[in-house]
């Protein structure tokens, strides 16, 4: 079986919204390439005193309608395909939303819980020097993504700053702690637009949401703060999982009491007790449930299992998780996918208001971030929605279309250099 490529998916999908809408390939096809990939190597002295070089990526797909914007992750697996793929559905999920973002992504191939804080903090500003000469507040704007949090882009400002001459530019990163000028709901805001996503899916569909079940592969932040909401909201959330597995119990969890029990990842759900029957993720993916939420890696539903997904509707919280392959069988099964996109669009709704507050010099409340954060979602659902009904299409292909035409638009707007 040929290795799974997550920029190939990405075109294929594309492609496919392209001739849905009618677009020549000469009205698109700058958004097929990245316009940047940066490869950087990452020598830093571990605390033995050996010295250990470590590999990085900076891949800017698109600023044809902005600065770069996109996470960095630290994780084992990351290669350039990934982050190629990971930077452009920020373009098109920036796109999507309508901010005035293009799209990039970041990431370094480490395991970050093999490192102490010495080392990763000594890792995490060797790698923003190496790409500090592409990022900027009106270049390339980096944010916390798998494995990295509002520490890691502490140290990146902090770093950034230094190199500039040792004035504090707070904007050229977005997911900070608060005191330095983060913003206050960017920790929920994926979570939450993924539940505001999902409860404005439900009335399309007419489903009560008391009378709906939840299963959420994966109890990240995201999936946890997704999951968190939906109970809250009177969903009843059946089946959870994490990297050490998954726990099923058809009448409901105790959502409250799983979260803190987790502790933001300080502890794995293979050591919490209660009444329910343990699953794996896989079995998670396929288990009798209504809604069901991947929260964690790309390509999770595939050609493999997605004849066995049991769920009515499928809210994809994750980047990538379901293949081309996969979103095929699924339409012709009739289940609806609310794609990563729009779906997971909220934690980048909320960079961009941190990131006008930093430019800005001024601060606001929680309730006036969340305020734009509901505003734009729900325009965006409804713009996706009405295109889904107008080219009688997937949402997902509805939300390419929405997102291609913007881009095709600024392209042909602002023409083509030199």
């Amino acid at each position: 079986m040929a290795k799974y490529n997550p920029y190939d998916n990405f075109l294929a999908v594309v492609d496919m919204a392209a001739a849905a809408d009618g677009f020549k390939e000469d009205e698109y096809i700058v958004v097929k390439y990245p316009e940047r990939e940066f490869k950087v190597a990452l020598p830093i002295r571990m605390d033995s005193g050996e010295i250990k070089v470590f590999e990085g990526f900076r891949v800017q797909h698109s600023t044809m309608r902005g600065p770069g914007k996109g996470g960095v992750r630290f994780h084992q697996a990351v290669d350039i395909d990934e982050v190629k793929a990971l930077a452009a559905w920020m373009t098109f999920k920036c796109a999507v939303v309508d901010i005035p973002y293009g799209g990039a992504k970041g990431g370094i191939v480490v395991d970050p819980f093999t490192l102490s804080k010495a080392e990763l903090e000594r890792l995490t500003r060797r790698y923003t020097a190496m790409i500090f000469p592409i990022i900027g507040p009106e270049k390339d704007i980096p944010a916390p993504d798998l494995n990295t949090n509002a520490q890691v882009m502490d140290w990146m400002m902090d770093t950034y700053s230094m190199l500039k001459g040792g004035y504090t530019v707070n904007s050229v990163v977005t997911g900070k702690d608060i005191d330095i000028g983060g913003s206050l709901g960017r920790n929920l805001a994926t979570g939450r637009g993924i539940s505001l996503v999902t409860f404005e899916t439900l009335k399309k569909l007419n489903m009560d949401i008391k009378q709906t079940t939840f299963a959420v592969q994966g109890m990240g932040n995201v999936g946890s703060v997704s999951a968190s909401f939906i109970y809250a909201g009177g969903g009843k959330v059946a089946a959870v999982s994490d990297v050490s597995g998954g726990i099923y119990n058809k009448n409901g969890l105790d959502i409250d009491a799983i979260t803190a029990f987790l502790d933001k990842g300080k502890r794995l759900l293979k050591d919490y007790e209660g009444d329910f029957s343990r699953i794996s993720n896989s079995e998670l993916l396929q288990c009798d449930c209504d809604v069901l939420v991947p929260a964690a890696l790309e390509n999770q539903i595939t050609a493999e299992n997605a004849d066995g997904i049991r769920a009515k509707v499928i809210i994809e919280a994750a980047n990538g998780p379901t293949t081309v392959e996969a979103d095929a069988i699924l339409t012709q099964r009739g289940i609806p996918v609310i794609p990563d996109i729009l779906a997971n669009s909220g934690g980048v709704v909320v960079s961009y208001c941190e990131w006008v507050q930093n430019l800005q010099s001024m601060f606001w409340n929680e309730d006036d971030v969340n305020a734009v954060l509901k505003r734009i979602m729900q325009r965006a659902f409804e713009k996706v929605y009405e295109t889904a009904m107008e080219k009688k299409v997937s949402f997902r292909l509805a939300a390419y279309i929405v997102a291609l035409r913007r881009l095709a638009t600024t392209f042909r707007l602002r023409g083509l250099f030199p």
